[in-house]
């Protein structure tokens, strides 16, 4: 093959590969209330990834998980959907493209509280967190594990 062919094919295959990473990432609908910091800092960490995010600051960003049917005790400072699911918390955008990528059957993911070494908390040290999965139903299992650091 000739450089220049070569470059060509690279050239269309790259803007190919764009294409598809832009696809595979739909739009992610935050709900947080104003005076959340904690949360812009999430959004930055979803966009640094490649996201597009739209903000939407209430007076109340309980009412949207609770409405998406996320048990209290799984709560955190703000809501998102994404791709016809419920993302609660600070949830690593790692794990939101894994659970697009494999379009499991379940609610979506939270990470309770507000961990301090998870993303938008970005604390350099804690006691390690866990994403959970929830289905219909409120039961969780574990999406993945973050050890202590």
């Amino acid at each position: 093959m000739k450089r220049r062919t070569f470059f060509a094919v690279a050239a269309v295959a790259l803007v190919g590969a764009r294409t598809a990473i832009g696809a595979a990432s739909p739009e992610v609908n935050v709900y947080k209330e104003s005076t959340c910091g904690c949360c812009g800092n999430w959004v930055k960490h979803l966009r640094a990834d490649g996201f597009t995010v739209k903000v939407n600051e209430v007076p109340d960003a309980d009412v949207y998980r609770a409405r998406s049917g996320v048990p209290v005790a799984l709560a955190s400072c703000h809501t998102a959907f994404v791709g016809g699911y419920v993302i609660v918390g600070h949830v690593p955008a790692e794990d939101i493209r894994r659970l697009l990528a494999t379009r499991p059957d379940i609610l979506g993911l939270t990470v309770p509280g507000m961990p301090p070494e998870s993303p938008g908390m970005d604390a350099p040290h804690g006691p390690g967190y866990k994403v959970l999965s929830i289905d219909a139903k409120g039961f969780t299992r574990v999406f993945r594990s973050y050890p202590v650091v």
